[in-house]
């Protein structure tokens, strides 16, 4: 008997799953008592060329991996370094149901989680937000579209500001601010931003822990190994610190790992995506609201349930 599996390309994926609707089918999973702590491990397998990344998940009526490929020297064939499939089964008879463009799911999901993660903060918050985005690539220009989506009539927006290392590379965005990594204008803009985001490739802290102020918000998607951090230890020492997961966390995520060695920070102080989305009280405290994100397989089935279900509607 053969199957049939209908494809769903990376520009049909985001005609159905705006950055509001992904940012809200996390949110409600979460709130609907789903546990990320019971989620599978992702498998990562060298190869010749790079790497297989396999992320597995399965919830209520679906189950689902993604299959990624990364291949560091594909961008000097003009090639991205980044593809992948994500299949989407009937939990209980493992049934193939969709393929998904696996970049346009990460792209939208990374995003949507950081958002999900500290909308409530964002929200408790007054008066109107300065941005500072540190890495202008796709990760950084998605984060800053699902914000714009998210806010939209809830919070003003006042400035964006985005930190790279060549300025020259940037000159085409539009209604963003430019500033040079290490610049004092980017000192500056950090100091007085209210939303820091970080999606970078960076091994060692992008700014000094002091430059943030105690009512902002720092989003910290691009370090996912123990030994490389965005985010200075000093600044997770003195912020109420938000993970998906925390044995994820102390597994991957350096900004976690090392904060914890240098002594700034200890497990216990790690509040858990979900208890922060049920319990966003938590979020109130003093000092800044810090999300590190690690990317995990639960967000990308929960986004691809809703991709099917919107072909229903």
């Amino acid at each position: 008997m053969s199957i049939s599996i209908p494809f769903l390309t990376a520009q049909e994926f985001y005609d159905r799953v705006s950055p509001v609707r992904a940012v809200r089918a996390l949110r409600d999973t979460l709130r609907a008592g789903f546990d990320p702590a019971a989620d599978h491990q992702r498998i990562s397998n060298k190869l010749s060329s790079g790497e297989f990344l396999l992320m597995p998940s399965e919830a209520g009526e679906n189950a689902g991996i993604k299959v990624l490929s990364v291949a560091p020297d594909n961008p000097a064939r003009n090639l991205p370094r980044i593809q992948g499939t994500y299949i989407l089964f009937d939990s209980e008879t493992l049934t193939p149901r969709q393929l998904i463009d696996g970049v346009a799911l990460t792209n939208v999901r990374t995003a949507a989680v950081s958002l999900a993660a500290v909308e409530d903060a964002l929200l408790e918050r007054e008066g109107p937000l300065r941005v500072v985005l540190y890495g202008a690539g796709q990760q950084g220009m998605s984060h800053l579209l699902t914000l714009r989506a998210v806010l939209e009539g809830r919070r003003e927006i006042e400035s964006v500001t985005a930190v790279v290392r060549s300025t020259r590379s940037y000159a085409h965005l539009e209604d963003i601010e430019v500033a040079a990594a290490g610049s004092a204008r980017a000192e500056e803009a950090t100091a007085a931003a209210g939303l820091v985001i970080c999606t970078t490739t960076a091994r060692q802290p992008l700014f000094d822990a002091q430059l943030i102020n105690p009512c902002a918000v720092v989003v910290a998607v691009g370090s996912h190994e123990p030994d490389a951090r965005e985010l200075p230890a000093a600044l997770l020492g003195r912020s109420t610190v938000v993970v998906e997961d925390i044995a994820t966390a102390l597994r991957e995520c350096g900004d976690v790992v090392m904060a914890i060695a240098e002594g700034e920070l200890s497990a216990q102080d790690l509040v858990p995506m979900a208890r922060a989305v049920r319990e966003p009280q938590l979020l109130r405290g003093n000092g800044p609201v810090v999300f590190k994100s690690s990317g995990m397989a639960w967000e990308d089935l929960v986004l691809a349930g809703a991709a099917v279900e919107a072909e229903s509607e």
